[in-house]
């Protein structure tokens, strides 16, 4: 039995739907109400069992509840999927004290607080997986999302801190983190955003489906302690090992306009920080954005899983080149600071 947080749309909606088409039985979480239906309807159509229920993350206590729910109708949870978050578009000095907690109580506190509802289960039982759902800013911040690349840092040091106890104890309980690329998801839709432009991945974008498949693959071989997903993640965590300075002065130089599509936003999105978008008879999202244009459908984890060794050889020396080549201007000159 498979629990997915953030389930409505996105990466966790194409995630519920890979485990229901191995017959799973999916409990889907998420504040949302027409997201939670849709999904729930898709679990079902794939030969999966499906339990929608509205949780808030960000409340302990509706956590707790909503996990003995689980484990009273569907039984005994196996697999733990942390995937819910929030975010803000904007630079540092104009995120509001409250947004800042708000984004760390969802997507920072929302994995705490549903990782220890599934370790209370799991641990008397010796069983269980947990797959945190993280990002290559997990290790990586990039301007114009300090809330949420703080967050996910802090899952980083949360995950690392856990699986060490869970190897002091020889528990066969386990843990995993999958790092994600930029995805095409609606959350660029309903995002808060206080960018003089549209919000945007920043490319090469991944369909969720790929994302899917490489949560699935983890929660199956969770001994690795974690996963990267697409090219562009080894890359940015190799040159990010590397070359850090350097890293930071090419995201100066293109991380902002990387973020804006062409046109201004003009009317007021609606912005699910605080509450669903999808609730009081909303409109259902899905699990795709309107990337899908340039969105890749396939990525490389099956072929980096056996090959990670050499690809990590490679990639560091390709992405420590790549970013000094960014630094350089058409004469070969560096860019000053």
């Amino acid at each position: 039995m498979v629990v997915v947080t953030g389930a409505s749309g996105g990466v966790g909606r194409a995630t519920a739907r890979a485990f229901a088409a191995r017959g799973a039985c999916v409990a889907l979480l998420a504040r949302g109400e027409a997201g939670l239906e849709a999904a729930a309807e898709e679990v079902e159509s794939r030969g999966g069992r499906a339990l929608p229920l509205s949780v808030d993350m960000a409340d302990p206590h509706a956590v707790t509840a909503a996990a003995d729910r689980i484990e009273e109708i569907l039984g005994p949870v196996d697999v733990w999927i942390n995937n819910a978050f929030s975010g803000v578009f904007a630079p540092f000095v104009e995120i509001e004290p409250e947004e800042f907690r708000r984004v760390t109580e969802v997507t920072y506190l929302g994995y705490a607080y549903g990782t220890r509802a599934a370790l209370t289960r799991m641990l008397p039982r010796d069983h269980g997986t947990i797959v945190q759902v993280g990002s290559a800013l997990a290790y990586r911040g990039i301007p114009l999302q300090s809330a949420y690349c703080g967050a996910k840092h802090a899952i980083q040091g949360m995950n690392e801190s856990l699986r060490c106890e869970l190897l002091h104890l020889r528990s066969k309980v386990r843990t995993t983190m999958v790092q994600l690329p930029a995805v095409n998801t609606p959350q660029f839709d309903w995002v808060l955003n206080r960018l003089p432009r549209r919000p945007r991945p920043v490319a090469p974008v991944y369909e969720p489906e790929v994302a899917a498949r490489a949560i699935v693959h983890a929660a199956a071989h969770p001994r690795r302690r974690e996963y990267w997903v697409g090219g562009s993640t080894v890359a940015t965590l190799l040159a990010n090992a590397v070359v850090p300075g350097l890293l930071d002065r090419y995201l100066a130089r293109t991380g902002f306009d990387a973020q804006q599509r062409p046109e201004r936003e003009r009317d007021l999105p609606p912005v699910n920080l605080w509450h669903a978008v999808d609730g009081d008879g909303g409109r259902d999202f899905g699990a795709h954005g309107e990337f899908g244009y340039q969105a890749h459908a396939h990525g490389t984890q099956p072929w980096l899983s056996r090959h990670r060794a050499g690809v990590a050889a490679g990639a560091a020396v390709a992405a420590a080149a790549a970013v000094i080549r960014g630094r350089m201007d058409h004469h070969g000159r560096p860019h000053g600071r």
